[in-house]
């Protein structure tokens, strides 16, 4: 009797784990994706691409629906909603990272990076990881760096060649303590707003400026609003993809490793639209009666060492000179 109460336990266990195989075999997750950009943003042309490759490289067990131009809410909405799970995945700007990890604001420090390879280097090393890696205290799983590339200046004033020009000139910046200090030290009176507010404050006359890379300038619209663009670089905007840790935690850990392994991927397909598309986007600013001038960035990056001292307690020089030094 003993024995065949065994053998029955024995069936019934069996039973039960082929019950959860054949359970998590089947099972399948739907993710929302947010970005603030336009549809046909890199941002968000670069969320596509990552949720097609996803689904195939899961079997369709991982469906990505995609939100641009803030949709589920602003950037800080955004990664919040990672906190609380009601977002899954969102790419962003730095802007609001700095409230979530302060380390993060490094990366905005004027003038840090020689061009976009000196920043892929960093941001693709040990540093990035380990900036990325310190989301997890706040629940955030950071997957990749992407990117929106260099800011450049445009205003409704006058034409910007050097860092007096912008005396007196309202400036819309991100919410960064960074950006805001750099903007006071160049002579502007910088002002953060929510970047969905901004067309109407320039169309209004608000404020009379704003920064951004030649990207959003053009997707955005923004030449139907400004009339002088210059080509400061005076920031590298990186955009990480963040996950909630807690839908990451939900996967299996081969998924897991292609939702991270494919999200550094596409870093590299997203950037390169961005490259692609640059000279085009710039021509035809100029088309639609942008003036563009391109300013000596020395007398800029002299008025920005003052940034530099500012916050080298936060972030220790040691760390700055690393980023500096890094080939």
């Amino acid at each position: 009797m003993k024995r065949t109460y065994a053998v029955i336990a024995l069936a019934s266990l069996l039973l039960t784990s082929m019950v959860g195989i054949d359970s998590a075999r089947c099972q399948s997750w739907n993710f929302k994706l947010g970005n603030s950009t336009a549809p046909d943003h890199a941002y968000n042309v670069g969320a596509r691409k990552y949720a097609e490759l996803v689904a195939q490289r899961t079997g369709n067990k991982v469906k990505i629906d995609i939100y641009p131009a803030t949709q589920l809410g602003s950037e800080r909405d955004l990664v919040e909603g990672l906190q609380l799970g009601t977002v899954d995945l969102v790419v962003t700007s730095t802007g609001p990272l700095g409230g979530f990890v302060p380390k993060m604001f490094v990366v905005d420090l004027p003038f840090l990076f020689r061009d976009k390879e000196h920043a892929y280097k960093v941001l693709d090393g040990p540093i990035g990881k380990g900036l990325l890696d310190s989301f997890s205290a706040k629940g955030i799983k950071g997957l990749a760096f992407w990117e929106n590339g260099f800011r450049h200046i445009t205003n409704n004033i006058r034409p910007i060649e050097k860092p007096a020009d912008l005396k007196g000139i309202k400036i819309r910046t991100m919410e960064n303590k960074i950006h805001l200090a750099t903007f006071r030290a160049f002579g502007a009176s910088p002002t953060p707003m929510a970047w969905g507010e901004v067309y109407t404050a320039l169309q209004q006359k608000t404020i009379d400026a704003q920064e951004n890379p030649i990207a959003i300038i053009y997707t955005a619209k923004i030449a139907e609003v400004q009339k002088f663009l210059a080509l400061t670089g005076h920031f590298y905007s990186p955009s990480p993809i963040l996950m909630s840790e807690k839908s990451y935690n939900s996967l299996p850990q081969d998924i897991q490793k292609i939702m991270l392994e494919t999200a550094v991927e596409c870093a590299t397909f997203e950037r390169n639209l961005l490259r692609d598309d640059e000279a085009k986007q710039l021509a035809e600013l100029k088309a639609k009666g942008m003036q563009v001038t391109t300013p000596n960035k020395k007398p800029f990056q002299e008025a920005a060492a003052s940034v530099y001292k500012e916050f080298e307690s936060q972030f220790g020089k040691e760390m700055i000179d690393k980023i500096i030094t890094t080939k």
